[in-house]
């Protein structure tokens, strides 16, 4: 059992740890789109300063809400299944002693094995047994949506920062290439941590990346240039 909670607490700790890379992701990725748009229709400093501060904060409470709302679903979801767990203790406890009995013995333990280890973990904590064995769930660490919705406005700001400050601090002809070039590095750096996170081969994961955000920026700057020239 010492094991399961070890490995529970590492895979949300990595869950949390991905999610955060890829809300970084998401804020270079829409605000370099953004920022590289309105460059190809103006120079204006001020205009890129506003389009950029106005993306990132748009982005980021986008991000935090939707967040919220996710996780205070998955938590409601949890806090209920919990809820029915305890209820079918009280109401028929030999039942869900077998229950746990066999969940033990599927993990590889003998029967007899199993019977006395649920013996002991329902003598012990009934609730907590049957929550960490039967739901996957730890009843003191429920997921908390103000922990996740802070988290992705953080993670989603870093990551905006980075194509709002390239695009507005280097003079007027080299900007776009730096934002570009930035942006560019940035999604090298997070393909290729989220691809670790995940165990998975890093050079198809920094590719996609790498290939997305150009994409992104090159149909900004297009559709922006054609409104410039267009004078719109």
């Amino acid at each position: 059992m010492h094991d399961e909670a070890h490995g529970g607490g590492l895979g949300s700790r990595l869950n949390w740890l991905r999610a955060a890379v890829l809300g970084a992701n998401d804020g270079v990725v829409s605000t370099a789109g953004l920022v590289v748009g309105v460059a190809g229709a103006t120079q204006s400093q001020a205009a890129l300063l506003t389009a950029g501060l106005s993306g990132l904060l748009a982005g980021s409470m986008s991000m935090a809400a939707g967040e919220y709302v996710s996780v205070s679903t998955q938590r409601d979801s949890e806090k209920a299944a919990l809820a029915q767990e305890k209820r079918e203790l009280r109401e028929r406890p030999e039942a869900e002693l077998r229950e746990l009995t066999g969940l033990l013995a599927s993990r590889g333990l003998s029967p007899d094995v199993a019977r006395e280890a649920a013996e002991q973990l329902t003598e012990r904590d009934a609730l907590r047994a049957h929550a960490r064995v039967e739901l996957g769930i730890d009843p003191d660490a429920l997921t908390n949506p103000w922990h996740a919705a802070g988290a992705s406005f953080l993670a989603f700001t870093v990551g905006a920062l980075l194509p709002l400050l390239a695009i507005v601090l280097p003079p007027a002809s080299a900007r776009l290439w730096v934002t570009v070039l930035s942006v560019l590095a940035a999604l090298t750096l997070t393909g290729w941590w989220s691809a670790r996170l995940g165990s998975a081969p890093t050079g198809p994961a920094i590719l996609r990346n790498v290939a997305g955000g150009a994409l992104a920026m090159a149909v900004t700057y297009g559709a922006g240039s054609l409104l410039g020239a267009a004078g719109v």
